[in-house]
């Protein structure tokens, strides 16, 4: 082999090495838990994890504008009906972890598996002075008129998927419950933390259909806020992690995925206050079997998704 050759191998080899070295991640929030994974998966493997953070609305809107072009390698979204599309349109690798046994069936799926799992919940000001609300309902009382906030299942996934939970467990009476609320003046200023955001600062005194685990670690870290669980049912969002069928890097990718659901990797996930998706791995938060779960269809709910957003902007936002 001349030197030119061995010049140019060198180069290719390089190259190479550096590709495999990088991994790029998609992730709707929260941006802590992203940067804590990414930090120690590099301490582990030496592969660098470029992060890209935000609302599963912009974590799929990215992907959308990158079709052509697909950038990321391993997706973490707030909602589980969006790994259901993307599987059912041929967009997802097939991998299951061995580190996934201890996950619950309902979990995790061929091409899919939850990286860890939130419920909905109202978060409540107990400096308010609205009374404690302890279901859904309680607030269409005149009580909390014009004191409530709820998240945009347009562009927050774990609304999406209360919504239709509630659908689900109520039928009708679900679309009757949001119109009350409408008509109380409840608000839907945008994803989970423009919902919250009021609620924190005094303006508004609940949040129906808050994500329980930021709300949890707000309340650890001295806001004066309680979350509750309604006893007649919440609904789950398990947050989907799934390899894209185009990554450049699935070998890279596989050992991501195994580290999110080792040990280490679930210990970080139920530091953020998050139930863990392993059964075997203790939470800081009361977890599933604590819970009345609502039973959704993700099947057909991921179907009819336009048709529910678009029902619940015309009962809610523009009524």
């Amino acid at each position: 082999m001349n030197r030119t050759t061995v010049i140019a191998a060198s180069f290719g080899l390089i190259g190479t090495f550096a590709h495999a070295d990088t991994l790029t991640f998609y992730t709707a929030g929260p941006g802590g838990l992203a940067d804590a994974l990414a930090e120690a998966f590099q301490a582990e493997t030496g592969i660098t994890v470029n992060v890209f953070q935000g609302t599963t609305g912009q974590v799929m809107a990215r992907l959308e504008a990158e079709e052509s072009n697909p950038q990321a390698d391993v997706v973490v979204s707030a909602s589980w009906g969006s790994a259901v599309d993307m599987h059912e349109r041929g967009l997802l690798m097939e991998y299951m972890s061995p580190n996934a046994e201890n996950v619950p069936d309902s979990l995790k799926h061929s091409h899919y598996t939850a990286q860890g799992v939130s419920a909905l919940a109202l978060v409540w000001n107990t400096q308010s002075d609205a009374p404690r609300p302890s279901e859904w309902a309680d607030l269409t009382d005149e009580a909390y008129r014009d004191l409530v906030t709820m998240p945009d299942p347009a562009q927050s996934g774990t609304a999406f998927d209360l919504v239709a939970g509630l659908e689900a467990s109520m039928g009708e009476e679900a679309w009757d419950l949001l119109a009350a609320l409408a008509d109380n003046d409840m608000i839907v200023p945008g994803p989970n933390a423009a919902a919250l955001n009021p609620v924190l600062q005094g303006a508004k005194a609940v949040v129906f259909g808050a994500v329980d685990y930021i709300s949890y670690g707000q309340a650890a870290a001295g806001e004066t806020i309680e979350v509750i669980v309604p006893e007649s049912g919440t609904v789950i969002a398990p947050r989907p992690m799934m390899i894209l069928e185009s990554s450049a890097q699935p070998e890279a990718a596989q050992q991501f995925v195994d580290f999110v659901l080792s040990d280490a990797g679930q210990e970080l996930v139920a530091a953020t206050w998050m139930m863990p998706a392993r059964a075997d791995i203790e939470g800081l938060r009361p977890g599933i079997d604590d819970l009345a779960v609502i039973a959704v269809d993700e099947d057909a709910v991921a179907a009819r998704r336009d048709e529910i957003i678009s029902r619940f902007n015309d009962t809610v936002i523009n009524r």
